[in-house]
């Protein structure tokens, strides 16, 4: 038989134990994504040019190396250091995934804040703002108008990322459904369920940041 009920009411709720792992990782990434994003732009832009190059060039890498390859040279690496507290798969996962789309996200910071007119800092100097006051208050709402809805997406690309964690050993969505389908011999039920499972969760989720974007640009 190509599909067994059986074997698919036995396998969803492993499968959704293991979503959970998915959408730790996928919500905590995001929020470390997000901020250090935000942290990566306004350094590249605040620092001076013989220090921000380093940045950069951090950036750089980490944006052009491959995010499996990254997650099991910091899970060694760690694993490597005598007397280091172990740190458990999934928080390495979680980071590692988080500081690699923060480069992404940083680019779309980055471009938000560029696409700010030149009038608004003009007004806010005039206005005696301090520079602080003049990013955090005429600034950065702006750009984040314009930011808000890629950075969406970087989201959902990196809920589709988290597979990739099983190079580390975590059990999540896909491994689960690789080990039911290996115990039983249920590949097409396992796998099946779980891409449904991911799309359940992503399509919503692609929609509401359509709709949000058509929003925006409204305003």
């Amino acid at each position: 038989m190509i599909w067994n009920w059986d074997f698919a009411a036995e396998a969803l709720p492993l499968l959704l134990r293991g979503f959970g792992n998915t959408l730790i990782a996928t919500v905590v990434g995001t929020i470390i994504a997000a901020i250090l994003g935000l942290v990566i732009a306004v350094a590249i832009r605040g620092l001076p040019r013989s220090v921000n190059w380093i940045v950069r060039l951090l950036q750089a890498f980490i944006r052009n190396t491959p995010l499996v390859v990254q997650l099991l040279f910091i899970y060694y690496l760690f694993a490597g250091i005598p007397g280091l507290v172990d740190v458990p798969a999934l928080v390495i996962g979680i980071i590692v995934i988080g500081v690699h789309y923060a480069t992404y996200m940083s680019e779309s910071y980055r471009a938000g804040i560029d696409a700010v007119p030149p009038g608004q800092r003009e007004a806010a100097i005039a206005l005696s703002l301090p520079p602080v006051r003049t990013f955090t208050a005429v600034i950065l709402p702006q750009a984040l108008r314009a930011t808000i809805p890629s950075l969406g997406n970087y989201a959902v690309a990196m809920f589709k990322d988290t597979p990739f964690l099983f190079a580390i050993s975590v059990v999540e969505l896909v491994t689960t459904a690789q080990q039911f389908g290996a115990a039983k011999f249920a590949y097409t039920e396992a796998f099946t369920l779980a891409g449904l499972i991911f799309l359940a969760a992503s399509y919503p989720t692609s929609l509401l940041i359509q709709r949000l974007e058509r929003r925006l640009a409204t305003y």
